[in-house]
């Protein structure tokens, strides 16, 4: 798993999939999450405006495989 560092207290779900290179684009992002490949902390995720603080784990499972990355 990969660790993302932020600069501030938290960032935005769709951000952070761009920041930690599991999407490429928001495109990517907002159907990433509409196909219902995210979880976060182990929970389906939805929502691209979800806060997301140091600690949280975000998962995208897609035909590809399944990548990790730790909010840092």
């Amino acid at each position: 798993m990969t660790i993302v560092p932020i600069s501030d207290d938290s960032i935005r779900l769709g951000q952070f999939l761009k920041l930690a290179g599991l999407a490429d684009s928001g495109a990517d992002a907002r159907t990433l999450l509409e196909e219902g490949e995210v979880t976060v902390n182990g929970e389906l995720e939805r929502r691209r405006g979800r806060q997301l603080h140091r600690g949280d784990v975000v998962t995208v499972d897609d035909p590809r495989g399944s990548n990790s990355a730790e909010v840092g």
